[in-house]
C-alpha cells in the first residue's frame, strides 16, 4: 500500500530481531532511533523545521570535488548500484506504448550503447544534503522471482504489496509471498497457472492491516481472498463488478471487512465481507459509475494503530481520481461526498496520483491528501470541526519541471517523486527544496499499461483511459514503514532514508570532507532536511553530532598534512593550507572547542611550519571581531613571534588590544611595543595588565616634550604620538578605556585623580635644573592649545558638586594663566584660546572659578597692541571669539571700543555697536574695512527691509547711506543702483546731485537704467523722468558712443526730439538715423545713411594704390548693408514712387565711383564695388520692377554710351536670379500636381467601394428591413456599417436641414460621440465645428429581389455626401489633410475669391476650415470605440 504513513520506529522493533548482515543493510534504519510514538516524531519534525528550516546554511566551498570514477569505483558494502545523475541531462519523451507489462524506460533503451555514455555529474543538492536515500536490491526475492518464472512458469512479476510480508503477483496468476526476514524466504505460493489461464494475470494486490488476508485482483475481473497464515483460498469473487473489465486497484480499508475495487470501466465498488453461519459472502455496492467519468486511481485513508481514535477515522475516507477531477468521499456512517476538486489544464497522457499522510500542523495532527496530475502537486489538509463536518483547506502547492508517474510520502516532511523518465526526486515538502535525485532506470520498472487497456478482455476501454495507462505503475511501487519497494521485471529494490550518521559517512567515503562537516553542522544546528536517527532534546542531539564532528576534524587535519605537496614552491604549500586550515579553525570555534583547537589541533599542525603559520594567521579575524578572546600563552607567544618575523607589526598592535592580557608576558610585550612604536598596544597592556595609567603618559611626554621646548617642528610620527596622548588623557578623564571599551567603574575616580595630579606636577620625574615649571601642561599647550583646552572643557562638564574636582579645576586654571600670561612664547591665537575657554567657563550659571579681571585687561592690551602689525586678522578673530564666548562682561565697553578703533578691529566695533543698536556707525565700520566693504550693501538693505528695527534706527541708517552715497557708488555701481532703486526711489534726483564725478554718475545711471546690467529693478515703479534718461544718453555719447544704438533699443522713457538733438551734437549719424526712422522720418534717416555711404566711398576712390588691404572698404560694406536693411524694413509700407526714391539714389551712390574711374586704368577696388552694386540690385529686385531697374541702368551715361560688355555682369546676375526663381516655381507646381493626382486616385478608389452593412436589421427598431411593408420607407446605409429605416431615423430626429437639403446622421455613432441633442448639431455644422466623420451621410440605397422601395442616387456630376464621407475617411486614414488641401485653404484665406477643388452646394460643410478640423487639434485621449 503505497500511501501508508511511515513509522520508522515500528519497523525498527521488527528489524532488530534479525542478525543477518544483508537484512540489516536493507531494512534496519538506525539502531539508535528514538522510541517516541508516531505522532511525537512527526510533530517534532514539523515544529523544529518550521522554526529553523527556512534559512539556508552558508556552506563552505568544496576544495576538490570527487570525480565520477572515484565515486563509481568506491567499494561499498551496501551494493549501491545506482548512479546520481543531473536531472537536466535526460529528456526521454517517447515510451513504447505497445509493450506489455515490462515496458520500462530502461528496458526499451537498454540495448542502446549511447544510453551508457550519458555524461553524469554531481548535482548541487549532493554537496548540500549528501546522499539522502539508501537503495538496495533485495537479492533473495529477486532471485526467487526469476527462479519461479523458470521452474514453475510463474510468468513475469506484475504487482507488489508490502506489509510485514512482501506479496508479488505474476502474469500467470500466481501470488508469491516472501518474508522480509530470514533470508527473504518464499513463504507461500498462492494460486496455480491453470487458474491463471482462466483469470489472467494478477493486476492488483492488497494486504490488510494485521497482515492476515491478501486480496488479489485479476486482469479478467475476478477477485480472490487468501489467508496468509494458512495459504487457504477464502473467497473467489466473480460478480463484484461488471464482467469484461480488469481490476485496476483493490484496497483494504482500516475495517478488515471492507475493501474498495476499481475496474477498467472506470467504476468504483465497495466490497463488504461477511461470514454467516460459516458461509463466507461478499456484497458489492457501486460507489461511482464509470459512465459519469472514469476513475483510474483510488486511495483509502489508512491510520496507524496510534491514531485509531482520531476523530477523522470514523468517516472511513476514500479519495478517488477520475480523468477530470478529484473526489473525497466518506463511506461511513453513510456514503457522503465531502469534496470535489477539478484538475484545470493538464496533459491528457499524465497519470493522476493520490497519497494520504498524517501531518502535524498548528499543534494538531490531521490527514493531508497530496494529489497531482502532470507537474503540479496540490496538498489538501482535511479537518473535522466541532459540528462533525469535514473541511478541506488548500496548502502551498509544489511546481515541478517534470511530469510525475508516482508520488510517495516517506514521512510527514519528505516526499519521493518518480518522474516520467524514471528519475527519483526526494523533496522536502515545506521548503520545496530538492534534496536528491536518483536514476532508477536499472530497476526496469513494471508498468500496468495492459490492464488499463484491458487487453485480457478484448481492450474494451476508452481511449482516454488507455492513454493514461501508458505510464501507469500504481501496482509496481509500494511503501511501508518508511521504506519504498520498487518492482522490476526481474528484481525488487527497496529505498529508505539514510540515518544522519550514514549520510555523513557516505560523504566521507566520497572523500568530501568539507561537505561532510557542513552537513554535520546542519544536523547540529537543526537546519538539515529529512533527518533520521537523532533523538532526545536539542542539547543531547547537539552533543552527539559534536562528537562525530570532532572525529571528522581529526581526520581532516591528518588528511591536510598527508596531502600537502612535498616539493615545489612554498606558495603552493601555503595555498594548500590556506584552503584546509581555516575549515578546522571555523568548526572548532563554532563548536566552542577552544581546548581542542589550541591543544591537539595546534600540536598536530605545528608539525609543519607552513601549516603552523597559516593557522596563526587564521586566528587574526576572529580575534579582531572578539569571537576569540582567550588564547593559551604558548599560542599567543608564537602568534606575536610569527607576525614579527613577517614584519606585520600593525597587525600585532590590532591583535593585542583585542586580547585577554593574562595570556601575555607583559614585560616582553611592553618592550616589543616600545621598540616597534606600537603605542596603542603599550597603553592597553599597561592599563589592562597592571592597572597603570600614568606610566604610558610619561613615556609619551619624554618623546614630544624636548623638540617642543626647543621650538623645533615636530615630525609626523611625533605629531601622531601627541594626538594619541591627547586622546588618551581625554579617555582617562572621561572614564573610557583606550583605545576601546570602558575603565572599570570602581577605578574611574582614582584614574581621574591620578591624571590631574600628573598634569599639575611642578616638575617631571627626572627633571634637569633648567626645566620650567609645570612641564606637562606647558608641553600640551605648545602642542595643540585649542584641543587641550577642549579636552579640559569636556572634563569640566562632568564635574558636579565634587569638592575635590572643583579644587582641581581652579588649580588647573591658575596654572594655565601662570604658564601662558607670564610667557611670551605663545601666539595671540593661543592666548586668545585660553581666555575664550575661561570666558566660556565663567559665563556658566553654576560657575565656581575665579579669574582676576586685570588679566583680561592685559589680554586686551596684548591683542590690541598697535606696535605689532603682524597677525592682524588672527588677533581680531581671537578677540571676537572671546567676546562672543561671554568675555565681554570682563571689559569696560567704552575702553574696548576705543582700543578696537585704534587697532582697526572693525568687526569688534561692529559687535559692540550692534549691542548698543548704533546701526548707522556700523556702516562706517564696513566702509573702512577693506575685507568686508562690499558687504555694506546687504547690511543696509537688511536693516531697511527686515522688520524688527525701530523707525529711528532705520532713519539714521537711511541718512548715513545717503551721506555716503558717492562712496557706495564708487565701491560697486550696480549694487548701489539696486539699493537706490529699492530704498531711495523717490530721491533719485538728490542722489544724482550728490554725484559730482561725471564718470561715477555715468556708471550709476547705466546700472540704474540699462536692464542688461543685470540688476532687478521695476522701471515702472521707479518713474524716472525723461530728463534723467536723456542725461544718461548724453553721458553715454561722451563715454561709450559705440553702445548708444544698442542701449536706445532697450531704454524706454526718452523724448525723441531732445535725444536727436543730443546725438546731432555729438555727430553720431547712425544713431540719428535710427531715431529718425523710429520717429517715422524714413527719408530723413535714409539721407543721413546715404551721406555717410557717399563720404566713405569718396575716401575709397581717392585712396592711393599703395595699400594692399584697405580697412575703409569694410566700412563701406558695413554702411551699405545697414542702408539696405533700412530700405528693406520700410519698403513694405511705401508706394512705388517712394520706394524708387529710396533705392535709386542708393544705386546711384554705388555706381558713382565706377564712373570716375577711367576704363584705361581700372580702380583698385572696382571689382569689389561691382559685387557690392550687384548686392544692391539683388535687394532692389524684391521691391522694384526689373524693367524699371534695367531702364535706369541703360539711361546712365556711363553704361548708356559704353559697350554691352560693361553691363554684362549686372544683367547676367539679374538673369541668374530670375532662373533660380523660375526653377523654384516649376518644382513647387510639380509637387502640387503630384499631390493632386495622388489625392484623386485614392478618392476615386474609396468612393467606388461598395458599402457592407454589419447586420440585416434596422439598428433602431431591430426589425429586418425586408419585412417592413411601408411602401414609402427607404433603407439608409452609412459607411460605418449601421443600417436604418428612414422612418426610424426621422423619428429619432437624425435629419439635419442645411442649405435646402436633408442630411442624415447615423443614430448610434452620433449618440455615442455626442452628448448634446441633434438640434444643437445643426448649429454646429453651420459654424463648421463638426467634421464629416461625425455627420455620416448616405444615399438611400438598397436593391434586393426586386424591392420596389429601393431608391436610386442622383446622377449629378458632383460629389454626393457618400463620396464626401469617403474622402474624409481617406484623409483620416493618412493622418491628416493632404498638402494640396492645406495650400488650397491658405489661398482661400488670403484671396477674396473662394476656390474649392470640388464644386457643389452639399460639399460646403465638408470643406469648412481644415484648421478647425479635429486632426489639427491636440488629442489627449483616443475617441471611444462604438460597439454594436
Amino acid at each position: 500500500m503505497e500511501n501508508e504513513p511511515d513509522h520508522e520506529n515500528v519497523e525498527q522493533s521488527l528489524c532488530a530481531k534479525t542478525s543477518e548482515e544483508e537484512l540489516n543493510k536493507s531494512f534496519n534504519l538506525e539502531a539508535s532511533l528514538s522510541k517516541f510514538s508516531y505522532i511525537d516524531m512527526d510533530k517534532e519534525l514539523e515544529f523544529k523545521n518550521d522554526l529553523i528550516d527556512d534559512k539556508e546554511f552558508d556552506i563552505p566551498q568544496v576544495d576538490t570535488p570527487p570525480t565520477l570514477e572515484s565515486i563509481l569505483n568506491e567499494t561499498d558494502d551496501e551494493d549501491e548500484s545506482f548512479i546520481l545523475e543531473d536531472p537536466t541531462l535526460l529528456n526521454i519523451d517517447t515510451i513504447d506504448s505497445h509493450s506489455y507489462d515490462t515496458s520500462s524506460v530502461a528496458s526499451s533503451d537498454s540495448g542502446d550503447r549511447t544510453n551508457l555514455k550519458r555524461k553524469k555529474k554531481l548535482p548541487d543538492s549532493f554537496s548540500l544534503h549528501g546522499s539522502v536515500m539508501r537503495h538496495s536490491l533485495l537479492k533473495g526475492i529477486s532471485a526467487q522471482i526469476v527462479s519461479a518464472a523458470d521452474k514453475v512458469d510463474a510468468g513475469l512479476p506484475t504487482a507488489i504489496a508490502v506489509s510485514s510480508l512482501i506479496a508479488v503477483g505474476t502474469s500467470h496468476g500466481l501470488a508469491l509471498i516472501f518474508g522480509k526476514y530470514q533470508n527473504q524466504a518464499l513463504r507461500l505460493c498462492l494460486g496455480s497457472t491453470s487458474v491463471g489461464g482462466q483469470y489472467g494475470a494478477i493486476s492488483a494486490l492488497s494486504i490488510n492491516n494485521d497482515c492476515s488476508r491478501l486480496l488479489c485482483g485479476f486482469a479478467k475481473g475476478q477477485i480472490t481472498m487468501w489467508d496468509l497464515a494458512s495459504g487457504k483460498l477464502l473467497r473467489s469473487i466473480t460478480d463484484a463488478h461488471p464482467p469484461g473489465t480488469a481490476i485496476l486497484h483493490i484496497k483494504f480499508t482500516d475495517d478488515p471487512t471492507l475493501a474498495i475495487c476499481n475496474d477498467s470501466g472506470g467504476s468504483v465498488f465497495e466490497l463488504t465481507f461477511k461470514r454467516v453461519m460459516g458461509v463466507r459472502t461478499c456484497e458489492s455496492r457501486c460507489l461511482f459509475s464509470g459512465s459519469k467519468g472514469e476513475v483510474c486511481c483510488i486511495e483509502p485513508l489508512h491510520s496507524k494503530p496510534e491514531l485509531k481514535d482520531h476523530p477523522i477515522t470514523q468517516f472511513s475516507l476514500l479519495a478517488m481520481a477520475s480523468l477530470t477531477k478529484i473526489l473525497v468521499i466518506g463511506l461511513k456512517p453513510s456514503l457522503k461526498v465531502w469534496m470535489t476538486f477539478p484538475y484545470g489544464r493538464m496533459d491528457p497522457s499524465s497519470v493522476p496520483l493520490l497519497a494520504w499522510h498524517f501531518v502535524a500542523v498548528q499543534n494538531y495532527v490531521n490527514p493531508m491528501l497530496a494529489f497531482c496530475r502532470g507537474d503540479v502537486v496540490h496538498f489538501l489538509l482535511v479537518k473535522r470541526d466541532e459540528s462533525g463536518a469535514i473541511h478541506v483547506t488548500k496548502q502551498k502547492h509544489l511546481h515541478l519541471y517534470y511530469d510525475l508517474i508516482n508520488f510517495t510520502w516517506i514521512n510527514s516532511r519528505t516526499v519521493v517523486l518518480l518522474d516520467s523518465v524514471e528519475k527519483l526526486h526526494v523533496i522536502d515538502r515545506q521548503t520545496q527544496e530538492e534534496l536528491e535525485t536518483v536514476e532508477i532506470s536499472e530497476v526496469q520498472l513494471v508498468y500496468n499499461s495492459s490492464h488499463f487497456k484491458s487487453l485480457a478482455t478484448g481492450g474494451n476501454v476508452s481511449q482516454a483511459l488507455a492513454l493514461v495507462g501508458e505510464k501507469a505503475c500504481y501496482q509496481s511501487i509500494s511503501s511501508y514503514g518508511g521504506q519504498i519497494f520498487y518492482l522490476g521485471t526481474k528484481s525488487v529494490y527497496v529505498m529508505m532514508l539514510r540515518s544522519w550518521r550514514e549520510r555523513v559517512d557516505h560523504l566521507l567515503k566520497q572523500d568530501c570532507l568539507t561537505e561532510a562537516l557542513a552537513l554535520a553542522w546542519s544536523f547540529h544546528e537543526g537546519k538539515a532536511k529529512a533527518v533520521v536517527g537523532l533523538s532526545g532534546d536539542a542539547s543531547k542531539r547537539k552533543a552527539i553530532v559534536a562528537d562525530r564532528m570532532v572525529e571528522i576534524l581529526f581526520h581532516y587535519a591528518d588528511r591536510a598534512l598527508k596531502k600537502c605537496p612535498d616539493q615545489g614552491k612554498i606558495q603552493v604549500m601555503e595555498q594548500h593550507f590556506q584552503d584546509m586550515v581555516p575549515v578546522i579553525v571555523d568548526y572548532c570555534l563554532l563548536l566552542q572547542r577552544k581546548d581542542l583547537l589550541f591543544s591537539q589541533m595546534y600540536d598536530k599542525l605545528s608539525e609543519n611550519s607552513v601549516a603552523k603559520g597559516v593557522f596563526l594567521e587564521c586566528l587574526e579575524p576572529y580575534i579582531l571581531s572578539d569571537k576569540l578572546v582567550g588564547i593559551t600563552p604558548q599560542v599567543m607567544k608564537d602568534l606575536i613571534v610569527h607576525f614579527q618575523d613577517k614584519k606585520l607589526m600593525e597587525n600585532v598592535e590590532a591583535l593585542i588590544v583585542h586580547m585577554d592580557i593574562t595570556s601575555l608576558d607583559i614585560q616582553q610585550v611592553v618592550l616589543m611595543c616600545w621598540e616597534n612604536r606600537l603605542y596603542d598596544a603599550m597603553i592597553y597592556v599597561y592599563n589592562r595588565g597592571m592597572n597603570e595609567f600614568i606610566s604610558p603618559m610619561e613615556k609619551l611626554f619624554r618623546v614630544i616634550a624636548p623638540p617642543l621646548n626647543a621650538g623645533k617642528t615636530l615630525t609626523d610620527e611625533q605629531v601622531v604620538m601627541g594626538n594619541k596622548l591627547l586622546v588618551y588623557i581625554s579617555c582617562c578623564l572621561a572614564g573610557r578605556a583606550y583605545p576601546l571599551g570602558d575603565i572599570p567603574e570602581d577605578l574611574v575616580p582614582l584614574v581621574k585623580n591620578q591624571v590631574f595630579e600628573f598634569l599639575i606636577r611642578l616638575h617631571s620625574a627626572e627633571a634637569s635644573p633648567e626645566e620650567e615649571i609645570y612641564p606637562y601642561i606647558r608641553t600640551l599647550l605648545h602642542f595643540d592649545t585649542r584641543e587641550f583646552l577642549n579636552v579640559l572643557a569636556l572634563t569640566f562638564e562632568d564635574f558636579k558638586n565634587d569638592k575635590q574636582a572643583v579644587e582641581y579645576q581652579q588649580r588647573i586654571v591658575d596654572i594655565l594663566l601662570k604658564v601662558m600670561v607670564e610667557n611670551s612664547d605663545f601666539t595671540p591665537s593661543q592666548v586668545g584660546c585660553l581666555f575664550t575657554f575661561l570666558a566660556r567657563q565663567l559665563a556658566k550659571p553654576d560657575n565656581t572659578l575665579f579669574v582676576n579681571r586685570t588679566l583680561f585687561d592685559q589680554v586686551l592690551e596684548f591683542l590690541c597692541s598697535p606696535d605689532d602689525d603682524s597677525r592682524h586678522s588672527e588677533r581680531q578673530q581671537v578677540l571676537l571669539e572671546l567676546l562672543q564666548a561671554g568675555g565681554i562682561v570682563q571689559f569696560e565697553e567704552s575702553r574696548l571700543i576705543r582700543m578696537a578703533e585704534k587697532a582697526e578691529f572693525y568687526q569688534i566695533c561692529e559687535f559692540m555697536y550692534e549691542r548698543e543698536h548704533q546701526y548707522d556707525k556700523i556702516i562706517d565700520c564696513y566702509l573702512r574695512d577693506p575685507l568686508r566693504e562690499e558687504e555694506v550693501f546687504n547690511y543696509i538693505h537688511n536693516i531697511l527691509s527686515i522688520p524688527g528695527h525701530s523707525a529711528e534706527e532705520k532713519q539714521s541708517v537711511w541718512q548715513k547711506a545717503m551721506d555716503h552715497i558717492e562712496e557706495l557708488v564708487s565701491l560697486k555701481p550696480c549694487k548701489a543702483a539696486e539699493l537706490v532703486a529699492t530704498h531711495f526711489s523717490g530721491h533719485i534726483e538728490t542722489v544724482i546731485k550728490k554725484l559730482q564725478n561725471q564718470v561715477l554718475l555715468f556708471k550709476f545711471l547705466r546700472s540704474l537704467l540699462d536692464p542688461r546690467e543685470g540688476i532687478h529693478v521695476n522701471q515702472e515703479l521707479l518713474q524716472i523722468s525723461p530728463c534723467i534718461t536723456e542725461q544718461f544718453i548724453e553721458l553715454l555719447c561722451q563715454f561709450n558712443p559705440t553702445q548708444v544704438i544698442e542701449t536706445l533699443q532697450v531704454l524706454e522713457c526718452y523724448r525723441l526730439e531732445e535725444t536727436i538733438q543730443i546725438t546731432q551734437k555729438y555727430q553720431l549719424h547712425e544713431v540719428t538715423a535710427y531715431l529718425l526712422e523710429k520717429k517715422g522720418d524714413i527719408h530723413g534717416a535714409f539721407l543721413i545713411m546715404l551721406e555717410r555711404l557717399q563720404s566713405k566711398l569718396q575716401e575709397v576712390t581717392h585712396q592711393g594704390e599703395n595699400t594692399k588691404e584697405d580697412p575703409s572698404l569694410k566700412d563701406v560694406e558695413d554702411t551699405m548693408v545697414e542702408t539696405i536693411a533700412l530700405c528693406q524694413r520700410n519698403s513694405h509700407n511705401l508706394n512705388q514712387q517712394q520706394r524708387e526714391a529710396l533705392w535709386f539714389p542708393l544705386l546711384e551712390a554705388m555706381m558713382a565711383p565706377q564712373k570716375l574711374s577711367s576704363s584705361a586704368i581700372p580702380h583698385l577696388h572696382s571689382e569689389a564695388l561691382k559685387s557690392l552694386t550687384m548686392q544692391v540690385l539683388n535687394s532692389m529686385a524684391a521691391f522694384i520692377a526689373l524693367p524699371s531697374i534695367l531702364q535706369r541702368i541703360l539711361q546712365d551715361p556711363v553704361y548708356g554710351k559704353g559697350k554691352l560688355g560693361e553691363i554684362q555682369g549686372l544683367i547676367l546676375g539679374m538673369l541668374d536670379t530670375f532662373n533660380y526663381e523660375q526653377t523654384l516655381l516649376e518644382t513647387t507646381t510639380s509637387l502640387l500636381n503630384q499631390d493632386l493626382h495622388w489625392s484623386l486616385c485614392n478618392l476615386r478608389a474609396s468612393v467606388t467601394r461598395g458599402l457592407n452593412p454589419k447586420q440585416d436589421y434596422c439598428s433602431i427598431c431591430l426589425q429586418q428591413y425586408k419585412r417592413r411593408q411601408e411602401m414609402a420607407d427607404e433603407i439608409i446605409v452609412f459607411s460605418c456599417g449601421h443600417l436604418y429605416h428612414s422612418f426610424c431615423l426621422q423619428n429619432k430626429e437624425c435629419t439635419v436641414e442645411f442649405e435646402g437639403q436633408t442630411r442624415w446622421t447615423c443614430y448610434k455613432c452620433s449618440s455615442s460621440n455626442k452628448v448634446g441633442k441633434l438640434s444643437e448639431n445643426s448649429s454646429e455644422i453651420k459654424k463648421g465645428r463638426i467634421t464629416p466623420s461625425q455627420v455620416k451621410m448616405s444615399p438611400s440605397y438598397h436593391q434586393s429581389k426586386g424591392d420596389p422601395t429601393a431608391k436610386k442616387g442622383t446622377s449629378e456630376p458632383v460629389l454626393d455626401p457618400q463620396q464626401i464621407q469617403a474622402f474624409d475617411q481617406l484623409c483620416r486614414l493618412y493622418r491628416g489633410s493632404s498638402r494640396l488641401a492645406l495650400l488650397t485653404e491658405l489661398s482661400q484665406n488670403r484671396s477674396s475669391e473662394s476656390y474649392r477643388p470640388f464644386s457643389g452646394s452639399q460639399s460646403a460643410p465638408a470643406f469648412n476650415s481644415i484648421f478647425q478640423n479635429e486632426n489639427f487639434q491636440l488629442q489627449l485621449i483616443p475617441p471611444p470605440v462604438t460597439e454594436d
